[in-house]
């Protein structure tokens, strides 16, 4: 199941960057010396390439939300840094002797 999401999540980042790259530039000075009438028609293909763009990028973020979710199943807790560190100290630390003389 897990590789079955990863491989849809791929191919979603795939086409989401392909979406991404073709949509028109909405910036002032990459739009130079575009007419009226191509801008007229390149209104409804921007809204069905935003429309898709949203789409895709919603079925990004759940896939890899899935993702998340059963990679975390499969993590098993195990005890603190902090206790092995303390084990490791006392097992390391040599014994003072009880007679001095």
């Amino acid at each position: 199941m897990e590789n079955i999401l990863l491989t849809i999540n791929i191919i979603l980042a795939a086409v989401l960057v392909f979406l991404v790259l073709i949509q028109k530039s909405e910036g002032g000075a990459l739009g130079i010396g575009v007419s009226q009438e191509n801008f007229m028609f390149s209104r409804s293909t921007g809204n069905f390439l935003t429309k898709a763009t949203a789409i895709v990028a919603t079925l990004f973020i759940i896939c890899s939300l899935g993702l998340t979710i059963l990679s975390r199943g499969e993590i098993t807790p195990t005890s603190s840094v902090l206790d092995t560190v303390e084990q490791k100290k006392s097992e390391d630390t040599p014994e003072i002797p009880k007679n001095n003389n």
